[in-house]
């Protein structure tokens, strides 16, 4: 009888062999025989075992068939090897770990790849590899239980060697769609379920929904269920994972960090949050923005809580002594705040000592300039404004609307929309799209007699000429908002392109563009009659414009003020590069 990796003698038959592996066992008193045949697939012959006249015939995975002589010892003591699943119909295995109990039994079956016998307290335990589970290890036993935790151990990956499972992966909406092969990972599961959660903005509680559990066990019904409690623990624990290695990143990062910071009043629940948003540079170039804070600020809001608020991130963050701009707001409070701010810093960590700190937001100033401006016209924008409220109020009303148009056979597919007051880009979006339906709304006057006053053709035409006026405003505004590109560089052309607008409105024929561009001129000088230095700098650094585009722009905005200003910031530029 041969013991190695070959064929086992025959009886009988010569020409009759047994493709498998027998093993020789021994128990003290005598020596047992007892054959573990492991069979392979071949679908031209019959395997026939040396005790029973045939066996089962092979299935697609390996099967692990164990005979015993009759009359054995080891039948005696009812021990069974069987079939775990998931094993590759081309791999042999032979177990070599000893039995704790002293003897020279080996573990024949395949079911020990997966688990590791020991003695703890002098009992004999099988230890599962993949997820540490101590189950009865006793021969007496068997390994039936061993096969089935393996089966249902979550702690081990699950692999289907028959058929691997292509995985679409796409990391951002419009980006490419890479295939992979899929492994089912509880915990990788738990960590997107999450993501999902915090990226889309979606009810914690979700989770727990019926609706919900009946989809993922329609998709995978091995995905284990957790409770709201669980998966906001998992959310915090992503939230420091992601600090920790923002934290990393902006550490390594050489260059300095501008920070921008807002406050927002929760309509609901009638409580202030600041958010503070990082922006920097990285060491290949590119442009990064990451939201550091989003926190609740006691009130009252003035300049000391700010602050002490503002400061404690920035410190946390350690990046108080990196800060090149804070940009904020234009209100008293916020330059209440600045100067606090200043004291706190040190001013040799800072640009200048702290000279460009403070950058006031260019898109509320222009915000801020055209209400200005807009309330010289407020009269011809409300009748405007009226007749939107109107024919927007009800469903009824809107379908009406609809007919009328449908009626002219315009070919505009906008719809009406209603302004926020504190917002101009909103009024401007509403005059636009109330201006293409002009002769909708004179129609409407004989179709609904409860609409009596429609906006006059001086209104209409007022608000046409105004809209191509605040159109450059409306595009301005837009291009300071972007994220994803600088904007520093092109805030100097496009602000001295709106101050040259404001030169021309003055002499409009219009009376009410005269006062508008009037009133907007004069906030215009409040707020930017000295142009902010690093908004300057970042113009002259720009190779498209260098000094050419201030020594062209600056004597039209300042006249025989101008060689000063452009002295000024020659010299700042000078000092900065120091």
């Amino acid at each position: 009888m041969q013991t190695g990796r070959g064929f086992p003698a025959t009886r009988g038959d010569p020409n009759r062999m047994e493709r498998g592996f027998p093993v020789l066992a021994g128990n003290g008193s005598g020596m047992e025989r007892r054959q573990t045949t492991i069979f392979m697939e071949d679908p031209t012959e019959n395997l026939i075992n040396e005790n029973e006249e045939q066996t089962q015939q092979p299935t697609r995975d390996a099967e692990v068939l164990q005979q015993q002589d009759a009359g054995t010892g080891a039948q005696a003591n009812g021990t069974t090897d069987a079939q775990v699943d998931g094993i590759n119909n081309t791999e042999t295995f032979e177990a070599t770990d000893a039995q704790a109990d002293g003897t020279n039994r080996r573990l024949t079956s395949v079911v020990w790849n997966h688990f590791k016998k020991a003695k703890i307290e002098g009992v004999d335990k099988a230890i599962c590899n993949y997820c540490g589970k101590k189950l009865s290890g006793k021969s007496k036993n068997g390994t039936t239980h061993l096969r089935d935790h393996y089966n249902i151990c979550m702690a081990r990956k699950n692999k289907d060697i028959r058929q691997t499972i292509l995985n679409p992966r796409q990391e951002k909406k419009d980006g490419p769609v890479s295939l992979g092969t899929h492994t089912f990972d509880q915990n990788v599961s738990m960590s997107e379920l999450a993501k999902m959660i915090v990226l889309h903005e979606y009810p914690i509680n979700m989770v727990e929904h019926i609706g919900f559990r009946n989809f993922v066990n329609s998709v995978n019904p091995l995905f284990k269920h957790v409770s709201r409690t669980t998966i906001k623990s998992d959310i915090k624990r992503i939230y420091d994972i992601q600090k920790t290695k923002i934290k990393k990143i902006m550490s390594a990062n050489q260059g300095r960090v501008a920070v921008t910071t807002d406050m927002w009043t929760a309509s609901n629940q009638k409580r202030g949050y600041m958010v503070v948003t990082a922006h920097y540079i990285d060491d290949s170039w590119n442009l990064c923005n990451k939201i550091l804070r989003f926190m609740y600020v006691p009130a009252p809001h003035n300049a000391k809580t700010l602050t002490k608020a503002l400061m404690e991130c920035l410190v946390a963050w350690s990046i108080d002594c990196k800060l090149s701009t804070l940009t904020l707001d234009n209100c008293s409070v916020n330059i209440a705040m600045m100067e606090k701010m200043k004291d706190k810093l040190k001013s040799d960590k800072l640009l200048l000592n702290g000279e460009l700190l403070h950058m006031k937001c260019c898109a509320h100033i222009l915000n801020l300039i055209v209400q200005q401006g807009l309330g010289a016209i407020q009269s011809r924008v409300e009748s405007i404004r009226d007749s939107v409220v109107y024919w927007t109020a009800t469903p009824k009303r809107v379908e009406t609307f609809e007919n009328a148009k449908d009626g002219l056979s315009l070919s505009s597919k906008r719809k009406l929309v209603l302004d926020c007051k504190t917002r101009w880009n909103s009024t401007y979006l509403m005059l636009m799209s109330a201006i293409v339906y002009k002769d909708v709304f004179n129609r409407l006057v004989h179709i609904d007699k409860n609409y009596k006053q429609p906006p006059t053709n001086q209104d209409w035409h007022l608000a046409n000429v105004m809209c191509e006026k605040l159109k450059l405003f409306y595009s301005v505004t837009e291009m300071f908002s972007g994220v994803k590109y600088p904007t520093a560089n092109i805030f100097f052309p496009k602000i001295c392109e709106i101050r040259l607008l404001l030169k021309e409105c003055l002499i409009s024929p219009y009376v009410e563009i005269k006062e508008m561009a009037t009133n907007m001129i004069s906030k215009f000088d409040q707020y930017w009659s000295l142009i902010h230095g690093i908004l300057a700098i970042a113009t002259i650094l720009d190779p498209r414009f260098k000094m050419k585009l201030i020594e062209y722009y600056f004597p039209q905005i300042y006249g025989h003020e101008s060689p000063k200003e452009i002295d000024r910031i020659r010299k700042l530029t000078y000092d900065l590069v120091k």
